[in-house]
């Protein structure tokens, strides 16, 4: 069955483009900051200490970047995982002050607003396991990053979107 909310991009010939080494299909996800606000994103132990930033039905491929729109304030850990892996999309930047606005976060040690489109991992993400968004040690009271991710569903009904948090 296809969901009619999945648009293909078309050519100049009006025919849909397919699957390449970035995949067609993108979601794309604000997350703004208030770590000081009990339970808001960045609150380190917070409800949304591990919160959804993608929900995935079925089995994807996925590439995902952060772009920094807003400084980040607070001296705490951040990464990006699901439940089974938790720093398996992106891995954990130990300061979350060292994103600064227009840096592209996709490993470690974000320092650049261009990079290579290779630097960002393919990752299969299996069988409707969320994309999360950690952080620890402190609280990020400051700041925003827009997650972008190009996806490819894998399994039949699979799907990748935004979450509503």
């Amino acid at each position: 069955m296809q969901d009619k909310n999945i648009i293909h991009p078309l050519d100049a010939d009006g025919y849909a483009l397919r699957d390449g080494v970035w995949s067609p299909l993108r979601a794309e996800k604000l997350v703004t900051f208030t770590g000081g606000t009990e339970n808001a994103w960045g609150d380190d132990g917070g409800t949304l200490d591990g919160g959804a930033i993608f929900n995935v039905t079925g089995t994807v491929r996925a590439r995902i970047i952060g772009v920094v729109e807003t400084t980040l304030v607070g001296a705490a850990t951040i990464n990006i995982g699901t439940s089974e892996d938790v720093a398996g999309i992106i891995a954990q930047v130990a300061d979350a002050t060292g994103l600064a606005v227009n840096e592209i976060w996709h490993d470690a040690s974000p320092d650049k607003s261009v990079e290579a489109s290779s630097v960002a991992t393919e990752n299969i993400i299996a069988n409707g396991l969320d994309v999360l968004l950690y952080n620890g040690t402190a609280n990020i009271t400051a700041g925003a990053i827009r997650f972008l991710a190009s996806w490819f569903p894998m399994s039949e009904g699979a799907f990748l979107k935004a979450s509503s948090s």
